[in-house]
């Protein structure tokens, strides 16, 4: 698989919708892995990406139920907050393996304890805020 090479954008809070648009031409993958602190934007990216994919459904943040799923004319999209989860044994518990291996959208937050489970076709966003409280995106 051709691997993406390292895009790394600065934007405001304001701009996120078109860095979603930005993300989803770039990505080479259906399967995406973001990283950072809380409070980091990652919902709220995760939000417009659902936007630009075309699903109207109410996103937001499955940190209780673990995994919400959104859909759109054509496909399905998978969001999970795995910030929860203490083992790949909790994970199995849930159907983890069930939902990567189809051939959807699948948005993961906090992917450690899972990332050895993936295969090599994904991409990986880390989100950080800086002094200008703009979020710094590295895509790889």
């Amino acid at each position: 698989m051709e691997r993406l090479q390292n895009v790394t954008i600065e934007y405001s809070l304001n701009d996120v919708k078109t860095v979603a648009d930005q993300i989803i031409k770039l990505v080479k993958s259906k399967t995406i892995l973001f990283n950072g602190e809380m409070g980091s934007g990652k919902t709220t990216l995760i939000k417009a990406l659902v936007e630009q994919l075309g699903s109207d459904d109410d996103v937001s943040s499955p940190t209780f139920s673990i995994v919400n799923e959104y859909v759109t004319d054509n496909d399905v999209i998978y969001h999970f907050d795995l910030y929860r989860i203490n083992s790949i044994e909790e994970a199995y518990d849930f159907g983890i393996e069930d939902y990567l291996d189809t051939t959807h959208w699948k948005f993961i937050e906090w992917p450690d304890l899972i990332i050895e489970n993936l295969d090599d076709d994904y991409s990986e966003i880390t989100l950080k805020i800086n002094d200008n409280n703009k979020r710094i995106l590295t895509l790889k």
